[in-house]
């Protein structure tokens, strides 16, 4: 039968409420404080709206089912205590009332392991766990690049600028099976952080970094032929893969290879806690420059509201596609440059440009930016030997190129090369400044793997996986609130029931 939810978040105050004075009768004095804040944190948490969004997920008949705001609070819970198992949950749940208490459940009441993978193949909208085919050829495995800590070539015969067309003409699907994940965590979490003015989705400044996350130690796949059996070790045949969405990646920091995912994650640059905003598991082996494309396209699927006016990337998606792709939807590019694109020798007349798309004078100095003049599309440079004499500007230099007498002017043609030359200009105080918030995407994954245990799980499936990195992106919301507080637990704990 459908869930309903008699008396919605105030019921479930009431019965954590009850429970607590009933197995906690010292509860003031004998819980730690920090499991007061994770009651807390819960206490305020209206899920109740999620038992509405999921009525479609449930048969009309048979008995009545778990309301599905307590077992996506009996998740946060695993998360937040850091239990990364399922079975060790449903064990936990039992064994430990306070755990069962604040996920809104009657203690020696709780779901077993069954009713935890049932739930989640609610959330999941596919009849299959995987996203691709579980039976293929072997994948082409990354070369190992030559220094240390050096990202591995792309195995994708597909370049960034087809990607790009062909995203923009069709864009990827792969995400569709998560649509009740997002539909969730987007309106009691994301929309929260919106509320609360966390984050801004009118003026939003984004942060991509892909991750490697490790699923187990080798391959798991079976033959589909008799080849071994006639000393072909090396074929191309079909094999049974029992992670089909996971392949062989190299992880620059550890310099190793590496089977599993990468994790893409677009976070909000500009929030002080370093919120995510849309995530994607791609195949260890995917480059960033793709993987960023596959999440981007994906996440204007599912947020079409959000207004991008900043991509904060990092060097491996220094493309020129990149730079004309922004410059065509008016937003700002900060992107660093991986020193192997080419860029003009000579850019004008004696003039060169080093490697931060700075003139340099035919001396080999930077030249000083003197004006951006965004309606002409150009910044204009002077001569670095500059200086007022007597309050008129001078030319000091021993050998002037220019017989001006304030030196020698250049200006750079933004349409001229968008990589190279951009505004702020590459270089400046305020390019360096608001580059600098790129590393909020590190930190969010940091907090991902580290700080939630996401590589612990172990799991088999993608539906696992993206069920366990949902919840884990509601819980980095739910830590960065200010929940405003009508009521406390712990002030109303020893007041009359």
């Amino acid at each position: 039968m459908k869930p309903i939810n008699i008396g919605g978040h105030a019921a479930y105050q009431n019965r954590v409420l009850t429970q607590l004075r009933k197995y906690y009768p010292d509860a003031t004095d004998s819980l730690p404080d920090s499991s007061w804040q994770i009651i807390d944190k819960f206490w305020n948490l209206d899920l109740s709206g999620v038992d509405s969004l999921m009525q479609d997920r449930y048969s009309s008949f048979g008995p009545e089912p778990r309301l599905p705001s307590d077992m996506l609070r009996a998740i946060l819970v695993s998360v937040e205590f850091k239990i990364t198992s399922y079975t060790r949950l449903a064990a936990d749940l039992k064994e430990n009332h306070l755990h069962a208490i604040i996920s809104g459940f009657l203690p020696g009441d709780t779901p077993g392991v069954g009713t935890f993978y049932d739930f989640h193949k609610r959330l999941w909208l596919s009849d299959k766990k995987h996203l691709t085919d579980p039976v293929h050829p072997p994948k082409i495995k990354p070369s190992k690049p030559k220094g240390n800590e050096q990202k591995a070539a792309p195995v994708e015969k597909v370049t960034v600028e087809d990607l790009f067309k062909q995203f923009q003409d069709s864009p990827p699907s792969d995400m569709a099976p998560c649509q009740k994940l997002w539909d969730i965590f987007h309106s009691f979490f994301l929309q929260t952080s919106v509320d609360k003015e966390l984050i801004s989705l009118k003026n939003l400044a984004l942060a991509g970094d892909g991750t490697p996350v490790y699923t187990s130690a080798l391959e798991r796949k079976t033959r589909t032929c008799d080849c071994l059996s006639k000393g072909i070790r090396d074929c191309t045949c079909n094999r049974i893969y029992r992670q089909p969405d996971c392949d062989i990646g190299w992880d620059s920091h550890r310099n190793r290879f590496y089977v599993g995912y990468d994790l893409y994650m677009l976070t909000a640059s500009e929030s002080v806690n370093d919120l995510p905003v849309f995530p994607f598991l791609g195949p260890a082996s995917r480059h960033d420059s793709h993987g960023f494309l596959y999440t981007w396209f994906s996440m204007k699927q599912f947020l079409p509201e959000a207004n991008v006016t900043k991509l904060l990337l990092d060097s491996a998606h220094d493309a020129m596609p990149y730079y004309d792709y922004c410059k065509t939807n008016g937003i700002i590019p900060f992107i660093d440059l991986n020193g192997k694109g080419g860029r003009p020798k000579i850019y004008k007349d004696d003039i060169s440009i080093n490697n931060e798309g700075i003139p340099l004078c035919p001396k080999g100095f930077p030249m000083k930016q003197a004006a951006v003049e965004p309606k002409k599309g150009r910044i204009k440079y002077r001569c670095p030997k500059i200086t007022a004499k007597g309050g008129t500007p001078q030319c000091t230099c021993e050998e002037p190129c220019s017989d001006a007498k304030y030196g020698r002017n250049v200006h750079l043609v933004l349409k001229d090369n968008p990589r190279l030359f951009n505004n702020p200009p590459r270089g400046s105080q305020e390019w360096k400044l608001e580059y600098n918030a790129r590393t909020s995407a590190e930190r969010c994954n940091k907090r991902e793997k580290l700080d939630y245990k996401l590589e612990d799980g172990r799991y088999r499936s993608s539906m696992m996986w993206y069920c366990r990195l949902f919840a884990i992106m509601m819980c980095q919301h739910l830590d960065a609130w200010t929940l405003s507080k009508t009521s406390s637990p712990k002030d109303l704990f020893d007041q009359a029931a």
